[in-house]
């Protein structure tokens, strides 16, 4: 399985810091784990397989365009910092 963790400032509380970590075993495509905290709480999900298809058709963009776009807003990191932006609700 791997892991990634990356810190992120979510534009709903920009004063505010959140630490993501994203764990899949092929790749995101195949769904995968999720783990958002804000140092004090943590919040966890999963994201099947069947959703990631399922999300890529309402977005109607091809699925591995979207999976391409899921691994650059979740796993990429300092390389994405700025083009991405993260909304907590």
């Amino acid at each position: 399985m791997e892991k990634t963790l990356n810190r992120i400032h979510p534009v709903s509380h920009p004063e505010a810091t959140y630490f993501l970590q994203v764990s899949w075993e092929k790749d995101l495509g195949t769904g995968f784990g999720i783990i958002l905290s804000d140092g004090q709480c943590a919040w966890t999900g999963t994201v099947s397989e069947t959703e990631v298809s399922r999300e890529a058709a309402d977005m109607e963009m091809n699925r591995e365009k979207y999976v391409e776009e899921l691994k650059k807003a979740l796993i990429a990191g300092e390389e994405s910092a700025g083009k991405y932006n993260f909304a907590i609700s």
